[in-house]
């Protein structure tokens, strides 16, 4: 619905704003300021200071290609599946644009009722996702993200979870002795990425770092070719600086 500006009427206002969050809240992947002019009718230059007051508040969030994206404060009116639904594809575009700056596939991983479940994943053409060529559940043991989920596991959910899936041996690099992944597990520094050098898949490098909200275990990981696993290091270091954003989405 297209409005004429009467900046002077405060009731008015209240109608541009609303019409503008509603143009943002259609565009989940995020709309520009010229197609949020175009969709209210509003000019660029009424709209910028609307939109500025909208960020200030937290209602409008502006994200890296200067497109703006529904924000916390908006998100926290709303309730059941649409506050839900909103808050996924939030969370998916903050994924994406992580996906971006370390340049591979990104995962959000929970361990949910005694199993690994990976959430939300953030791929593209230059950034595929690796080939689950075994289920992620039935392979903790093997993979960064299954590995950085159980070392926040105390010893006897460990043993728990091995006792349902056995530790077989996916790769040369695999390890299958109980033992040993646990004294691995118990060194694990929460500071310091999880590693799978192949250890899951040949081919493909990945690591994985710890999001801890109260009891529940989480992890945001990622996942490189092996020809670009002299960047592992590198992009799990950026992974680890950049999870406060996507923890602060799951806390919303």
């Amino acid at each position: 619905m297209a409005l004429k500006p009467e900046p002077t009427a405060p009731f008015h206002s209240v109608q541009y704003a609303l019409r503008v969050l509603e143009s943002v809240s259609k565009h989940g992947n995020g709309v520009t300021d010229a197609q949020i002019s175009r969709e209210t009718g509003l000019p660029t230059g009424h709209l910028a200071s609307l939109l500025l007051t909208l960020r200030r508040e937290g209602y409008v969030e502006q994200v890296s290609d200067g497109a703006y994206v529904i924000g916390a404060s908006l998100l926290l009116l709303g309730s059941g599946a649409t506050r839900r639904r909103a808050l996924e594809d939030r969370l998916q575009l903050t994924l994406s644009e992580l996906r971006d700056s370390v340049g591979a596939a990104v995962y959000l991983s929970r361990y949910v009722d005694g199993e690994v479940s990976v959430t939300q994943v953030a791929d593209g053409p230059l950034t595929p996702a690796v080939n689950e060529w075994v289920d992620f559940r039935a392979s903790a043991h093997a993979s960064a993200v299954g590995k950085c989920l159980l070392a926040q596991l105390d010893h006897d959910g460990r043993r728990d979870h091995i006792s349902r899936h056995r530790t077989a041996r996916l790769t040369s690099r695999t390890i299958t002795d109980e033992k040993t992944l646990f004294s691995q597990l118990d060194a694990q520094a929460a500071t310091v990425p999880v590693l799978d050098l192949q250890e899951y898949a040949v081919g493909t490098v990945c690591a994985a770092v710890p999001l801890t909200a109260g009891s529940a275990a989480g992890c945001l990981a990622l996942s490189l070719p092996i020809e670009d696993a002299h960047r592992l290091r590198s992009a799990a270091e950026t992974l680890s600086r950049r999870a406060a954003p996507v923890l602060l989405s799951l806390a919303l």
